[in-house]
């Protein structure tokens, strides 16, 4: 296994800039705020640790780009923004891909996201994706067909001898098409590549700093050691894109997963071979980042 540091001073500059607008940005923050992103190049720091790499097929061996730090996402000009008149987020479940989310967008539509439980393969030469997004035309597509348990013992029997081209909305093709049934586990890893992939779409590219929700991932074991969790780089590039109260946030984070954990139903997808079974509890998985959030908002509020 390889660990990822990055010298105190190069942390600190890919945070707060050494350009002064900048830095006189960053001192806006209050001080819990600043306390919480200061954790960032603090060596032992228990919230934030640094990118392990386990294998060569690991993403930032297999996919090298260059680091995007703070003032780069600000000074990008191809950044998106949100506006009072463009600011919602729409999650549309479809069988089909980018344009159609192109055409179907709504004016007042900050992105338009399609999920969906099938394989994705955006051309014949790639191997599969756990999602694809584009960054100038706010919309993307994530498959979670990968995050069951047992995909990969699974066999599925197509209808489709020949290519043939069909209307968006016939989605015949997919009858009977196994769905996962849906655990804790998969819920998690679902929300990872969703917020992952907004992130993009925010103009957040892939993090290299610490562990952080906005690393690659090239592979499922890579995909679960990432957190869901943003680093203080890439929280602050998302505060930049949005305009949150940080504690605010953390605070909504936990009622929704209060709020999730009350009210979920119990409930098992139709074509799912645990039909008869009721699902465990959906946000055990999430205990850890429940934790982790509390501990952030014991720094925030010291």
């Amino acid at each position: 296994m390889q660990t990822i540091r990055h010298s105190e001073q190069t942390l600190k500059t890919a945070l707060i800039s050494k350009t002064p607008a900048l830095v006189s940005q960053y001192e806006n923050f209050n001080a819990g705020e600043r306390r919480l992103m200061n954790e960032a190049f603090q060596p032992n720091s228990a919230l934030f640790g640094p990118i392990t790499l386990h294998s060569e097929s690991d993403w930032i061996t297999s996919h090298p780009e260059a680091p995007q730090d703070f003032e780069q996402f600000f000074s990008d000009p191809k950044r998106k923004t949100p506006s009072p008149e463009k600011c919602n987020i729409y999650i549309q479940s479809i069988g089909d891909i980018l344009k159609f989310l192109k055409r179907k967008k709504p004016a007042n539509a900050f992105c338009v996201v399609g999920i969906t439980m099938i394989d994705l393969y955006p051309r014949d030469s790639w191997n599969f994706v756990f999602g694809q997004a584009s960054l100038t035309e706010g919309v993307g597509i994530f498959s979670f067909a990968r995050y069951g348990s047992d995909f990969y013992s699974s066999r599925y029997e197509g209808k489709v001898k020949k290519l043939e081209k069909t209307s968006s909305s016939d989605y015949s093709v997919f009858d009977n098409y196994y769905i996962s049934e849906i655990t804790s586990v998969f819920l998690l890893r679902s929300c990872k590549t969703l917020t992952h992939e907004i992130g993009h779409i925010f103009g957040m590219r892939h993090c290299q700093w610490l562990s952080c929700l906005m690393q690659g991932s090239n592979h499922l074991e890579e995909a679960d050691r990432r957190p869901l969790n943003l680093c203080p780089i890439c929280l602050r590039k998302l505060q930049c894109a949005i305009g949150f109260n940080i504690v605010e946030r953390y605070k909504a984070l936990l009622r929704w997963i209060d709020d999730e954990s009350a009210d979920m139903p119990r409930m098992t997808p139709k074509h799912s071979r645990e039909g008869n079974k009721n699902l465990p509890d959906r946000l055990e998985a999430f205990k850890d980042w429940k934790e982790w959030i509390m501990k952030c908002l014991a720094v925030l509020q010291k």
